[in-house]
């Protein structure tokens, strides 16, 4: 379609799963706005031209949530002529030709490996009235060649890689995403520089399994190598990165976080389980006390990191005793956030037909009494912070009662959610303001007395040229901006696919 036949023409992404699929859809919106759609105001409800689910298939019930969500734009979209729905992502991956048979209404379906083709789709299908379902098997294209619409004009993802070779007996995705390959470490670095160069100050660089980067190209260190040589790029105020594996977690790495002065203190790294019998099971390639020492030399080399995990609880044949083996993992990390969740069958996964499927009521059980611990670990955690001065990098979409309580929010550079006392000068998202913890909550941390100081940035100064241009826009363009750091998953594990 030509921008021309496209103009006016409206879109909606819905957006499932990890950071990955995130990353996807700022993508998919830059595909479809360069070929000439615009965005439909927030909270169009399918009432767009084109609706596009970038779906996830990590979940049990992922398939039932799609086709309900499709069910229900279905009779929308008899009464609209001309609207069109595509489905991508994960489970499009999967399940292919099954979607245009239980919901032929859907005009095109589309991988993970050809997201570039999107408005090609449309078009075919428009032209030719009928379905257009094109799975590749193999990448056509790095992602990062591809047109961007970024949802911030101050944070970004970068991704470094795609695919993963591991075989956790939980995870679908390296079915679906397809062996890791590597980014050029030179593409990557000029990615960075011209955000910052736009008025990006924070990047997480993104992978399925973000430290085995270099497998791909024959450079076991190639991932300390390129969070050094951020370090190095002028403007660039914070490097994060999710999730790595504790299987490529090594020395050099470590050492690259501690000296490298723009790479964050934090770590978010999936424990999955703290049983050694249950990490065998699960095909993850390290045991209880490899994890817990990586842990303790993270914070011998940074003590003041902020380390997080994913825990999954009731993975097939885990008994009471590999249960405690997590409760005592979970006590001797002291992380100050776990993501848990309860085991669910991936269809298409070794687990989903192992013996020994835990009831449900046990895994309800013991999920609550791991949260309880968590809970309390994660408060006396953040207790440690009140009376330390933090730089808070003013986000936008944190805090849901700021303006109630004439508050603003951001993250420290631990990524620990800040809500702050507003100050007397105008702050805009991307500015730093600098103020002093005076009361911890489990997940957030409260500054009450007045800001110690306020910088603005290239980043606000980003952010309000967006916002100014997006306000003489036409109706319809919808430049919304989520908070800085990893989004709220909906729900999924905060790494990767929930596979790392």
């Amino acid at each position: 379609m030509t921008a021309q036949d496209a103009l006016n023409r409206s879109y909606e992404i819905r957006t499932y799963g990890c950071q990955m699929n995130v990353h996807d859809s700022e993508r998919l919106s830059g595909l479809l706005e360069d070929a000439g759609y615009v965005r439909a105001p927030e909270g169009a409800d399918g009432d767009a031209d084109v609706v596009v689910f970038n779906t996830c298939a990590v979940r049990e019930n992922a398939d039932n949530k799609l086709y309900g969500n499709l069910g229900r734009l279905a009779p929308m979209k008899t009464r609209r002529p001309g609207m069109q729905i595509a489905v991508g992502g994960c489970l499009a991956q999967k399940d292919r030709d099954t979607i245009v048979r239980r919901a032929p209404w859907v005009d095109v379906v589309f991988g993970t490996h050809n997201i570039g083709k999107l408005p090609v789709l449309l078009e075919r299908s428009r032209i030719e009235g009928e379905a257009q379902v094109e799975i590749a098997e193999s990448l056509e294209a790095f992602p990062s060649t591809l047109p961007t619409r970024r949802e911030s004009a101050y944070a970004a993802w970068v991704s470094i890689s795609v695919g993963c070779n591991n075989t956790c007996t939980f995870c679908i995705v390296p079915a679906l995403r397809g062996k890791e390959k590597d980014r050029r470490p030179g593409d990557i670095l000029a990615e960075i520089e011209a955000l910052v160069d736009e008025g990006v100050s924070e990047i997480t660089l993104l992978g399925q399994n973000v430290n085995a980067y270099g497998s791909d190209i024959g450079d076991r260190e190639a991932f300390s190598k390129l969070l050094r040589a951020c370090g190095k790029i002028e403007g660039l105020e914070r490097v994060r990165f999710t999730s790595p594996h504790p299987r490529d977690f090594t020395d050099d790495v470590i050492a690259a976080m501690a000296e490298t002065p723009n790479v964050m203190p934090q770590l978010h790294m999936p424990m999955q389980s703290g049983s050694d019998t249950v990490l065998k099971a699960m095909r993850r390639s390290y045991r209880q006390e490899r994890f817990l020492g990586i842990i303790d030399k993270v914070r011998a080399a940074i003590p003041h990191a902020a380390i997080s995990t994913d825990i999954i609880v009731g993975f097939p044949g885990e008994t009471e005793e590999d249960f405690q083996q997590t409760m005592h993992a979970v006590r001797e990390a002291r992380f100050a956030q776990a993501f848990t969740f309860q085991y669910s069958k991936r269809p298409g996964t070794p687990a989903a037909t192992m013996e020994g499927q835990v009831p449900k009521e046990v895994v309800q059980e013991r999920y609550m009494r791991l949260s309880a611990l968590q809970e309390e670990i994660s408060w006396a955690e953040n207790k440690t912070q009140v009376g330390r001065t933090v730089d808070v990098m003013v986000a936008e979409g944190e805090g849901r009662k700021d303006g109630a309580t004439h508050r603003l929010s951001g993250r420290a550079p631990d990524s620990r959610l800040v809500h702050f006392t507003k100050p007397d000068t105008e702050v805009r998202p991307g500015d730093v303001v600098t103020v002093e913890i005076t009361y911890a909550a489990p997940h957030h941390l409260l500054a009450e007395g007045s800001a110690v100081a306020v910088r603005r940035t290239r980043s606000g100064d980003a952010w309000e040229k967006r916002n100014t241009a997006a306000a003489a826009k036409p109706a319809g363009v919808m430049l919304g901006l989520p908070g800085i750091g990893a989004p709220a998953p909906e729900p999924a594990a905060a790494g990767g696919c929930g596979c790392d």
